[in-house]
Order: structure tokens, then C-alpha cells, then sequence
């Protein structure tokens, strides 16, 4: 009972959070995410760590992260990306790639010049490429933006998950081996990428052909997609938590695919009355995902932030944005997309924390001052950058013209 009320009081209090940033004209995000450092365990501790470890707890944030995989996976239709598919991947491999190589290169210069191993370097780069598609998803859905970058950014949140897990799992993998110690198994890396869409697939393509034959009945329709996703979830948890060696399992990927698949099978119409009843499951499950996102990030690291810190934000930002411009250049997608999508993908933290947290587990035994040099830098870095992050993402999408001011949508859903 403690549990529920702790759950519940917690997203009722970033409701409120959020509507109140939101009146500063800002996304309510950037609120949701402040009260899950507030109500986290390094403050209030209202979202204690027994509560955030709690396997109830776990289970419920998997699932409301699969559910909003399908904010991507819903736009991956393929009648609707294949004009522009090839200009997505190649702007993705440019952002991302461009973004390791960066801050790998950066931070090579650093260590070498400070005596610190510069295998180190590869891990920053590692962790620096993948972006946290929540933040920005949800400055889409609440401010209900429409134009080239919202149309660049979805599907390409899909695509930066993959290379993201391929990129640092195949980094750590040759360093831990390097370091004779925590070896990742070879089979794990592929693995890492493959098991979310393997699950999601299946059981979108099952939950496709069902929904297919009911679609004249629409309660029915909407309970097989819920169906689904708890199928989704449930056989992601199972596989995380039993089979993988360490949880690693990406869950927002699993819905991503999952909502692929399901999407490609069911006509048009179908499709948008149902996203249309998941709309409220869907606003509720952002509040939740950003909530527990917030909730680790531990608000003293901002004051003990150093030179590291300060270079990993910097460096990174940099390899995002230029990345991200040299794609559209070359692709020779709108002006909007070249000037602003890099401000987008600037959101990081959770998927920095789960990396990190490997990268950690992996060099505290043989290097424990490298592995206290990752930890620190990353997490104060994920309290500063997401602030400001979350900010400039909703710019970017102000400057190119594609932002609607729509009040507190995204709060009433909830």
C-alpha cells in the first residue's frame, strides 16, 4: 500500500511541477524531470531507492517504456519513410559516428596530456553517441510539433537507439577484453540489439494480424494492442532479468518494434483511431519514464562538476549539432533540418546512466580511478546537460517554425 500511495503521490506531484514550468512557457518535461530529482533519493527520497529497486517498480516503468516505443514505432510505416529513408540513415550515422569520434578524439588529447589511460577516451565517445529519444518525443506530443525536423527526428530515434547499443557494447566488449577482466561474452553485443527487436517484432506481427481481423470492433482492437504490449514487456523482463548475464535490455526499443511491425499489417485509419484511445496510456507513461529518469540524477554533482564534465557536454553538443548538419547537407534535406535538428538529439541522461553503469561494473575491478572518472563525470554531466538539453531541444523546434503552443495537454492526459 506504501508503494502505491509513494507511486502515485510522486507523478502527482511532477503533474504539478510540470504545469507550473510549463507556464514559463517551457516544456513540462523539464518539471517532471526537476521533481524526480526532487522526490528522488538524494533529496526528498519520497521515490526512495527500496521503492526504485523494488521489482513491482521495474516492472511498471518496462512497461510504460515499452508503451512509449510506440510513439516511434507508429511513424515507421513504411509507405511513409521510404522517400526519405535513406536521408534518415545517412543523417543518423553522421550525427552518431561523428559524435563518438569527437568527443573520443577530445578527450584522447586530454588523458594523454594527464597520464590517463586513453582506452578511456573510447568509453566517453561510447556513451556520448546515444540520445535519449524521450525527452524530445515528448516535446513533440505536447506542443504538437509538425514539420522536416519532427519528420527527421522520429524515425530517426529508432536508428540512434541500434547504432548507440552496436557502438558502446562493441567498444566495451574490446576493452574489457584489453583488461582481461568482466570479458563480454562475444555473442552478447549483437545480442544487445538483436533480442529487443526479435521480441518486439513477433509479437507486433501477432498483434497485427489480430487487430487486422477485428477492426470493425474497436474495444476489441484496443484491448489487443494493450495485450500486446504487456506480451511485449513481459517477455523483455523475463529474458533481461533470467537469461542476460547483467539487465541490459532496452525496452523503448522493444515497443519501437513492436509498433512497427503491428503498424505496417493494419490500414491507416485503424491505426490512428487507436493511437487515438492510446493517447491518455501514452501521456501518462511519459510523465512516469521522465520521473524515474530524474529520479537516480543526484542535484549535488552540479556544484562538484569539473573539467571533465564541462568537456563531455561541450564536445558532445558539438559532434550532435555538426553531425547532424553534415547529414542534411548531404543529403540535401530543408534548411530547418541543417540549422536546428542537432538541437533536438542533445537529450542523454538515461541512456548515459544504463552505460555507464556497464562501463563501471566493467573497469572498477581492474582500474578503479578510471572507473571513478566515468561515474562522476557522466552523472554530474546528465544533471547539466538534460536542463539544458530539454531547453534547447524545444528551440530547435521553436526557431524551425514547427512548435503550436497547446497548453497543458500533455499534463491533462494524465
Amino acid at each position: 500500500m506504501m508503494f502505491v500511495i509513494e507511486f502515485f503521490l510522486s507523478i502527482f506531484i511532477a503533474v504539478i511541477i510540470g504545469r507550473l514550468v510549463s507556464k514559463l512557457k517551457l516544456p513540462s518535461i523539464l518539471g517532471w524531470l526537476i521533481a524526480g530529482m526532487i522526490l528522488g533519493p538524494h533529496a526528498l527520497s519520497l521515490l526512495n531507492q527500496q521503492l526504485l529497486d523494488a521489482t513491482l517498480y521495474e516492472i511498471i516503468v518496462h512497461i510504460l517504456e515499452c508503451s512509449v516505443g510506440l510513439m516511434i514505432g507508429t511513424e515507421l510505416v513504411w509507405n511513409k519513410i521510404k522517400k526519405s529513408g535513406k536521408a534518415i540513415v545517412l543523417t543518423t550515422l553522421t550525427q552518431s559516428i561523428g559524435t563518438f569520434l569527437l568527443v573520443s578524439f577530445t578527450f584522447g588529447i586530454v588523458f594523454s596530456l594527464m597520464n590517463v589511460p586513453t582506452y578511456l577516451a573510447f568509453i566517453f565517445g561510447g556513451i556520448a553517441l546515444a540520445t535519449a529519444p524521450a525527452p524530445a518525443l515528448s516535446i513533440v506530443r505536447e506542443f504538437q510539433t509538425k514539420g522536416p525536423v519532427t519528420n527527421t527526428l522520429i524515425p530517426m530515434a529508432a536508428l540512434d537507439d541500434i547504432i548507440g547499443c552496436v557502438v558502446f557494447f562493441t567498444t566495451i566488449a574490446l576493452i574489457a577484453g584489453k583488461l582481461s577482466a568482466g570479458k563480454m561474452p562475444p555473442y552478447m553485443i549483437p545480442l544487445i540489439v538483436i533480442l529487443p527487436l526479435i521480441i518486439g517484432a513477433f509479437t507486433g506481427i501477432l498483434t497485427g494480424f489480430l487487430l487486422k481481423n477485428t477492426r470493425s470492433y474497436t474495444n476489441i482492437s484496443f484491448l489487443i494492442l494493450i495485450s500486446g504490449i504487456l506480451l511485449s514487456s513481459g517477455m523483455g523482463f523475463f529474458i533481461n532479468y533470467f537469461v542476460l548475464p547483467k539487465p541490459m535490455m532496452n525496452f523503448m526499443l522493444i515497443g519501437m518494434a513492436f509498433s512497427a511491425a503491428f503498424s505496417n499489417i493494419i490500414d491507416e485509419e485503424q491505426l490512428r483511431i487507436l493511437m487515438k484511445m492510446f493517447h491518455p496510456i501514452l501521456g501518462f507513461s511519459m510523465i512516469v519514464v521522465i520521473l524515474n529518469l530524474g529520479a537516480p540524477l543526484d542535484y549535488h554533482l552540479i556544484f562538484g562538476a569539473g573539467m571533465f564534465t564541462a568537456i563531455y557536454i561541450i564536445s558532445r553538443a558539438i559532434g550532435k549539432y555538426f553531425g547532424a548538419f553534415l547529414g542534411a547537407v548531404i543529403t540535401k534535406s530543408p534548411k530547418t533540418v541543417e540549422k536546428f535538428l542537432g538541437l533536438t538529439l542533445l537529450p542523454h541522461s538515461g541512456v548515459s546512466l544504463v552505460f555507464t553503469g556497464i562501463a563501471v561494473s566493467v573497469l572498477k575491478g581492474p582500474s578503479p580511478k578510471c572507473a571513478a572518472i566515468i561515474q562522476g563525470t557522466i552523472a554530474a554531466a546528465a544533471v547539466i546537460n538534460e536542463i539544458i538539453a530539454v531547453i534547447m531541444a524545444k528551440k530547435g523546434f521553436e526557431w524551425a517554425g514547427e512548435l503550436k503552443q497547446i497548453g497543458n495537454t500533455t499534463s491533462s492526459t494524465s
